[in-house]
């Protein structure tokens, strides 16, 4: 079971993860966890530059190791990274210093603070740990690529009736998505952009100001 919507109380629970960016603005911010891979990520590729897009990408550290060519693609087209762990380690899963270790190496490989943990999931210890050395990224809206359970329409409504302002949506660049993903990316693109959207990457500094106007509050 997983939320579309993150509702407001959870991201009150964990107020240092970032889940939005705070703006009025119609900007959007498309995250692609899991990549980079021959099979997926080119064509995302190819959908974000049609619309003049910019995403973030939270890579699998090994898949970049596997495919440098498509990570370079990736940066060269002006879209940010970040980690999403060396083999897309589950936190609960996993000792808390052979993580640390994990991330650490998938981070020195994208060179980023940027930082996605697999499934969303931290144990309290790791949260406390990471945060003082990542930003850590969570999401706002969850558009449910990766469930063979739900239909292609299906994933393409839980982005369109969810997303609004500065809200950080995730898909996924994997194997397992792709029939979703083929059907929702290109018409959230048409379907944000008809509506006067832009689609910007996450940045250090856009969470620094993020951390300074709820501080503010």
């Amino acid at each position: 079971m997983y939320l579309v919507k993150t509702p407001q109380f959870i991201q009150n629970l964990f107020p240092n993860f970032t889940w939005r960016i705070p703006t009025e603005d119609k900007q959007l911010y498309l995250t692609f966890d899991d990549g980079p891979i021959p099979e997926v990520t080119p064509w995302v590729l190819e959908q974000l530059a049609q619309y003049n897009a910019k995403a973030t990408f939270f890579c699998v550290g090994e898949n970049v190791e596997k495919h440098p060519e498509i990570y370079k693609a990736v940066t060269s087209a002006g879209h940010a990274v970040g980690s999403h762990t060396f083999n897309h380690l589950d936190g609960w899963a996993n000792d808390n210093i052979p993580y640390f270790h994990n991330v650490r190496h998938s981070a020195n490989m994208v060179d980023s603070v940027l930082f996605r943990p697999p499934y969303g999931r931290l144990k309290p210890k790791q949260a406390q740990f990471l945060m003082r050395h990542y930003r850590v990224v969570m999401w706002d809206v969850l558009s449910g690529d990766f469930d063979a359970n739900i239909s292609k329409e299906q994933c393409l409504k839980n982005v369109t009736r969810n997303a609004g302002a500065g809200s950080i949506v995730v898909f996924h660049d994997n194997v397992k998505a792709i029939d979703r993903l083929e059907y929702a990316l290109p018409r959230v693109l048409e379907h944000f952009s008809s509506l006067g959207y832009t689609f910007n990457t996450l940045n250090e500094q856009e969470l620094i100001n993020k951390v300074a106007l709820r501080k503010s509050a």
